[in-house]
């Protein structure tokens, strides 16, 4: 069987973001063409963050795919790791305020900015979390 890896941003229950990785099957479809599961969502955003964007640490509102079409994205986290992620990468945000908590910026969410001389072009789909 066929699988698709998923880099998954996540709260965990320390109430840190981390980065994890999961497999989605790809059990549907052709022999040419594996597919997975439909996913349900929720709608689609495109955005464009020039040279130099940052921002601060925040969490996500909502889950969703975020898909880096041109630029580099770097996500980092509260432990000072961070990923970069470029044209044709993904991650899913699933970084969300946990339930009950106030928002603390020295303890939740993560920092996102783009990276290099090229603006950053993303594709954002709001998805329903499982």
């Amino acid at each position: 069987m066929s699988i698709f890896t998923r880099t998954v941003l996540f709260t965990d229950t320390d109430g840190r973001a981390r980065f994890k990785h999961d497999a989605l099957a790809l059990d549907q479809g052709t022999a040419q063409s594996r597919l997975s599961e439909l996913l349900p969502t929720q709608g689609l955003q495109l955005r464009r963050s020039p040279v130099g964007f940052q921002s601060e640490f925040h969490v996500s509102s909502h889950a969703q795919w975020v898909f880096i079409l041109q630029g580099h994205m770097e996500i980092r986290l509260q432990d000072g790791t961070a990923q970069v992620f470029g044209p044709g990468e993904h991650f899913f945000s699933a970084d969300l305020l946990p339930i009950g908590a106030v928002f603390d910026p020295k303890l939740h969410g993560h920092a996102s900015r783009q990276v290099g001389e090229q603006e950053l072009v993303t594709v954002f789909v709001r998805a329903e979390y499982e």
